[in-house]
């Protein structure tokens, strides 16, 4: 600990693996998430849901429920409605081939006479305490009409299909398509062989340890509303609170979040519950209080990766990759969440060309209401289902044309001297070196010497696969960022658009600093998450923070540095272009006179500032080498080796970078292992709400990881950053899923869908079981 003390209370330079700032307060409870911070006073506000997937509201009857004791209010879709709240919409967009934007039906904080979803609220309850608001639930009658329901895009599109919203016929939210279609046709009439492929990818829930919460406070004689609440970012939700939904002028409420306990996309839109928050508490001049059960998550928050696709890959006769058709049908649950357009279309879009060079590729969805949770963002944002269905097709058109899938991959790999290298889905990728990203990979992960391992196993009675992912993301987000760094006597202050979940920016930003202006860490303070504090910002989502709030460090560091030496040659009595800094110092050129930069602010506080300069795209990449091994008698399959190379482009923290790799990797091995949301596929019910049903991966599915990194720096920021949140993610399903079905396929098995569970397994290698 002395050793990190003492690298925090000096200078810093970036590719520095320092101890994250941060942790310190975490660990001696100091933290402040939301739920934590409430005051007791505040009044516990509890939301009444729908039980129904499909149902007409015929009536609601208060009387019972708000003669109990302690309760204050009741409100209903009649009082949201009386007040004119408006609809939550969304803030991304996707159009047809006739250029018609995607059909967004209004969606209401609370839903005027129909449900449309398992968790769609019908009543907001405030009462003293929690338990008095529970009791009042239960005296609360709402009258339901029940209506058939749809969960599949299939039951959505189906003819005669029940309706959701009488704004989207047919229950069709958007047919959405990518890529020449002709171009493509071409490629495929002159292939030499063609391979095929189906798959669901499984819907997913985010279980974060925090789950959202929210807390309110009423200023009366301002007549504004303070709402403190678990987010990935306070200044979007503020904005379409107050233009779209509550209609209120921006300075009559102002957002915070502190501290937040994981965000991985669910905790970036804007919610019904936080906007019905801030509403209710200037009806009722009191401060609210809300923490989400872990159940009732499972029906509030986002899903995401609802898809069914099928694609085809093209192959000349050498095996050079000709051109990849895709045609998807998209689960967009019950309404248009915040970012939800664009996530699996674009997100698949993106990475659908991985890391070869195809010439041809065209894109086709179908999108649809159904009755569930809507979907969003969740760590990956569309691309790990995308690469898991290209990754799998690979791997068979390596097996049908009698190569091995290194040998395929390797034929088809882009190269560095292509870039920066516009694919065929129309995105262009910046940097990237794929060759020696995946030979580092092969190298890392002993691959020659797996046959030996491959033996050793099948002595124990255990078949063993090697799986491969090429795979890469391409970063997205918000960047409405315009940082000011406060220089004092005893530190830096800066504020930042972005929001950390525990990805560690108050380290990473406070390195940044340090490596530019010779301040130690520990000096200085990283701030975020305050709409009056800071009037802009984007939030945190698409891997980008660090392209985002970075590089705006760094411009804004180089502001400092130039005020200062104005402010310096004043101090030291003579001219600017005779001050030179250097090591945290201002110095007279050819002297040692000098003064510090923290010394200088002593005698006079001044401050740099910048705004977001740069592009957010950048395209991290990286080649993942999974081993598993099988128990063909109980179809479990264990993770031996799992060994990950990326490309970040230039690494500001490599141990906080191994950190996300870790927890991303872990992520995506519960998507290809075990996690499931499973609807009812008649009643529009959730079988899998809670841990007796949802599986999560644990500490002993998952093996010591190998990471490595290698860097091509990004021309689309003067810094050369890319992202890292998500490529772990994105990748590390389709190495799974490619290692276990390698180890089945001497067995006879083609494909398993994810999850690729012990009971999946076994079914296929005992088809007559039954």
């Amino acid at each position: 600990m002395r050793a990190v003390r003492k690298t925090m209370n000096a200078p810093v330079q970036l590719g520095q693996s320092i101890v994250r700032k941060e942790d310190r307060r975490f660990l001696t409870g100091r933290g402040r998430y939301a739920d934590n911070t409430a005051p007791a006073d505040a009044l516990a506000v509890l939301f009444v849901r729908s039980p129904h997937a499909h149902a007409r509201i015929v009536g609601i009857d208060k009387k019972a429920a708000l003669a109990a004791p302690g309760v204050v209010a009741i409100y209903t879709a009649e009082d949201t409605a009386a007040d004119k709240l408006g609809h939550l919409p969304a803030i991304s967009e996707i159009k047809d081939a006739e250029g018609k934007r995607h059909r967004e039906p209004p969606r209401l904080p609370m839903p005027v006479g129909k449900v449309r979803h398992v968790g769609d609220i019908v009543a907001m309850i405030l009462a003293e305490t929690l338990d008095q608001a529970r009791d009042a639930s239960e005296l609360l009658v709402v009258d339901y009409e029940e209506l058939p329901a749809v969960v599949t895009v299939a039951q959505a599109l189906a003819s005669g299909a029940p309706l959701l919203h009488d704004e989207a016929p047919g229950n069709l939210m958007c047919r959405w398509s990518k890529g020449d279609a002709a171009a493509t046709e071409a490629a495929f009439a002159k292939a030499a062989h063609v391979s095929k492929l189906a798959i669901r990818s499984p819907r997913q829930i985010v279980h974060y340890m925090e789950t959202r919460a929210a807390w309110s406070a009423y200023d009366r004689a301002d007549d504004v509303v303070t709402l403190t609440f678990s987010s990935q970012g306070v200044h979007i939700p503020h904005r379409l609170m107050c233009d779209h939904v509550l209609k209120v002028p921006k300075d009559k409420l102002r957002l915070v979040t502190e501290d937040v306990g994981g965000g991985f996309g669910p905790k970036y839109p804007i919610y019904t519950e936080s906007a019905l928050i801030a509403w209710a508490t200037r009806k009722v001049g009191r401060g609210l209080r809300w923490a989400c059960e872990r159940a009732e998550l499972s029906v509030a928050d986002t899903h995401a990766r609802d898809l069914v696709a099928s694609a085809e890959l093209a192959l000349d006769a050498n095996g050079r990759f000709l051109g990849v058709r895709v045609k998807a049908e998209a689960n967009f649950g019950a309404y248009v969440s915040m970012f939800a357009p664009t996530i699996p279309t674009t997100g698949l879009a993106k990475v659908i060309s991985g890391l070869y060079r195809i010439p041809a590729v065209r894109v086709d969805f179908d999108c649809a209401f159904t009755n569930t949770v809507p979907v969003d963002a969740i760590r990956g944002a569309g691309k790990p289902e995308a690469l898991f269905l290209l990754e799998r097709l690979v791997d068979l058109a390596a097996h049908e044309t009698g190569r091995s899938p290194v040998e395929l991959r390797r034929l088809n790999l882009l190269k560095r001297e292509d870039m920066p290298y516009a694919a065929a889905s129309g995105y262009t990728y910046d940097a990237a070196d794929c060759v020696r990203l995946f030979e580092t990979a092969l190298e890392a992960a002993d691959e020659p010497g797996f046959a030996s391992r491959r033996a050793a196993s099948e002595a124990r009675g255990f078949k063993r696969g090697l799986g491969l992912c090429c795979h890469l993301h391409g970063t997205g987000g918000i960047a409405d960022e315009h940082v000011v760094v406060h220089v004092e006597a005893e530190r830096l202050v800066t504020r930042v658009g972005t929001q950390s979940q525990g990805q560690g920016h108050e380290t990473v930003f406070a390195q940044i600093l340090s490596a530019a202006l010779g301040v130690p860490t520990d000096r200085i303070e990283v701030r975020q998450g305050d709409t009056r504090a800071n009037p802009h910002g984007g939030g945190t989502g698409g891997s980008s923070s660090t392209i985002i709030s970075g590089t705006t460090l760094r411009r804004a560091a180089d502001s400092v540095i130039q005020r200062g030496r104005d402010l310096a040659a004043e101090r030291l009595e003579t001219a600017p272009q005779d001050i030179a800094f250097r090591d945290g110092a201002f110095e007279v050129v050819g002297t040692d006179r000098r003064i510090g930069l923290l010394e200088l602010a002593a005698w006079k506080p001044f401050d740099g500032n910048a705004v977001f300069a740069d592009k957010i795209e950048s395209f991290p990449t990286g080649v993942m080498v999974c081993e598993v091994e099988v128990d063909p008698e109980t179809g479990e399959s264990r993770i031996d080796r799992f060994t990950a190379v990326a490309d970040c482009g230039v690494v500001v923290n490599p141990r906080l970078l191994a950190g996300q790799m870790h927890g991303g990797m872990v992520q995506g091995t519960g998507n290809a292992l075990m996690e499931e949301a499973i609807y009812d596929e008649t009643t529009g019910q959730l079988l899998s709400g809670t841990f007796m049903d949802y599986a999560l991966p644990r500490a002993d599915d998952v093996p010591g990881f190998r990471i490595e990194t290698i860097s091509t720096p990004s021309p689309n920021n003067f810094m050369g950053f890319k992202g890292v949140g998500e490529l772990p993610t994105n990748g590390a399903p389709a190495a799974v899923a490619n290692a276990i079905l390698d180890a089945l396929r001497p067995l006879g098995v083609r494909h398993l869908d994810m999850p690729i569970t012990a009971h999946k397994v076994w079914r296929a290698l005992n088809p007559s079981a039954g």
